[in-house]
């Protein structure tokens, strides 16, 4: 029994020294393991590692990507002098461990704090070369790209890389909303009544034309109509000079009684004409039934 328990005793001694001889890196860690306060190994691959108990010891770092929030909203300044509040994100990923703990001392806040620092500035020389429409619309995309390569840049020299940078909130200040919103209206009230002037010539053009082809097909139609009509009373005259050819005296008779049906259209016609006018030629009777003509003029 007294044997026993120094047995037992150096087993959990030996136990416990082993495990502070070993440690794991797991896939989605870095680590650096330290002597007496000295780097003196980088572990970037996943697996079981060992150091010396109570000489050495190791920090992990995470190797996948970080989200940095800005804390609050920056003020910055358009081509036109326009102020804008944004807001942005940022995603960041260690790749230089050694890098990263050199320049940090491993703390994360201080590598957001300079990530910070350094997209802001670059956020704001992006936006200060931007227009208010491209920096909303047109060259957004611009300039989240021109930010995160800059910002890269300087991220390097800490041993880190810059993933991406979005703009999560782009807006205009309470101060200046409503005048820039009453000279985009008043932009857009110009551009309407263009469009209408526009619209108005462009609409009288039209007219002028269709009014310009009614008068062509008119003229034309009455041509056709006056060249028709004289070719038709062409063909009666000379319909009724064949008819008057062939039989002179039928032709003056029935010229009379055309002339007494439109003459004595009424009860109430009256003319006043000597009995001997020769237009009651065939009124005239005699022995044998027939009107005495006149003798032609």
């Amino acid at each position: 029994m007294k044997l026993t328990m120094p047995l037992v005793a150096l087993v959990v001694a030996l136990l416990l020294v082993a495990s502070q001889a070993v440690y794991t890196v797991e896939q989605t860690k870095w680590a650096i393991k330290f002597q007496l306060g000295e780097i003196v190994e980088v572990n970037s691959e996943a697996g079981l590692y060992f150091k010396m108990p109570l000489v050495q010891n190791v920090r992990f770092f995470d190797r996948r990507n970080l989200l940095m929030e800005n804390a609050d909203v920056d003020r910055v300044v358009t081509s036109e002098k326009t102020p804008l509040e944004v807001d942005f994100v940022v995603l960041w990923r260690i790749t230089d461990v050694k890098q990263y703990y050199v320049a940090v001392q491993g703390n994360e806040d201080a590598a957001r704090g300079r990530l910070a620092q350094t997209v802001r500035s670059n956020l704001a020389e992006e936006f200060n070369k931007s227009t208010m429409h491209e920096a909303i619309s047109t060259g957004r995309d611009r300039i989240m790209n021109e930010t995160r390569l800059k910002a890269d840049q300087d991220a390097r020299n800490i041993g880190v890389e810059v993933v991406d940078v979005r703009l999560r909130r782009l807006a205009l200040p309470g101060d200046v909303t409503g005048p820039v919103y009453a000279r985009m209206e008043s932009e857009r009230r110009r551009v309407a009544n263009e469009l209408r002037s526009l619209g108005a010539a462009e609409s009288e053009k039209i007219r002028a034309d269709a009014d310009r082809q009614r008068q062509v097909i008119l003229a034309d139609a009455y041509r056709q109509a006056q060249k028709i009509k004289g070719e038709g009373d062409a063909k009666a005259s000379a319909i009724y000079a064949a008819a008057y050819g062939q039989n002179p005296e039928f032709f003056a008779f029935y010229r009379s009684l055309e002339a007494y049906k439109a003459t004595f259209r009424g009860r109430n016609d009256m003319m006043v004409l000597e009995p001997s006018s020769e237009f009651f030629q065939y009124f005239r009777q005699s022995g044998s039934g027939r009107g005495t003509r006149a003798p032609a003029k």
